[in-house]
């Protein structure tokens, strides 16, 4: 079974009644991202992998149009306030290569978390939950990987001009392609 987590139910549409797969919604930010997932994955059934999704902003200079798909290279922890905690993660190499093979226009990038939007400096791509999910799942022992489409540029301060919604139907619209190729990797072997 694959364990599709995201922060809110919009993100999730696309998975939702696929076969195989269980949906989690985290809820918004990296606090509430790694509790809600820690808390799935110390229950049973384990998953044989954990699939991150939902939509980000990326830099203005990336030229990421909305709905444009991108690969997590590394999910990267953007917290000034503390040295002492990990700050970067990357995916399972299993999961990143059979993903990237499934898009393989889809580029891949260090994703960075924050709580603020702005709130990451090196990252063309930057999110809220996807640290979280990932440290959860790596703490449990789950290959896991994370998968964004663009909504806005990080940049742009009016969300009048963000486009949830052109990010949220490619979101649907990858997802079961995303599935797939998790589900065709035994983690396993």
């Amino acid at each position: 079974m694959i364990l599709v987590v995201a922060a809110t139910p919009n993100e999730l549409r696309g998975a939702t009644g696929l076969r195989g797969v269980e949906v989690l919604e985290c809820g918004v930010g990296p606090v509430d991202a790694a509790a809600v997932t820690a808390a799935r994955l110390a229950r049973s059934p384990k998953p044989s992998a954990l699939l991150h999704v939902g939509i980000a902003g990326a830099r203005r200079e990336t030229g990421f149009e909305p709905g444009f798909v991108v690969i997590g290279a590394s999910a990267t922890y953007h917290d000034t306030t503390n040295r002492f905690v990990t700050r970067e993660l990357g995916p399972d190499p299993i999961l990143l290569a059979d993903v990237h093979l499934a898009l393989p226009d889809a580029p891949v990038v260090a994703i960075g978390t924050s709580a603020d939007v702005g709130g990451t400096a090196g990252c063309d791509v930057e999110a809220m939950e996807g640290f979280g999910v990932l440290r959860a799942a790596d703490l449990a022992g789950i290959p896991a990987i994370e998968v964004r489409t663009i909504a806005n540029e990080i940049e742009e301060d009016d969300r009048a001009k963000w486009y949830f919604d052109e990010a949220l139907e490619a979101l649907a619209a990858v997802l079961p392609t995303l599935v797939t190729a998790c589900q065709s990797v035994d983690i396993d072997a």
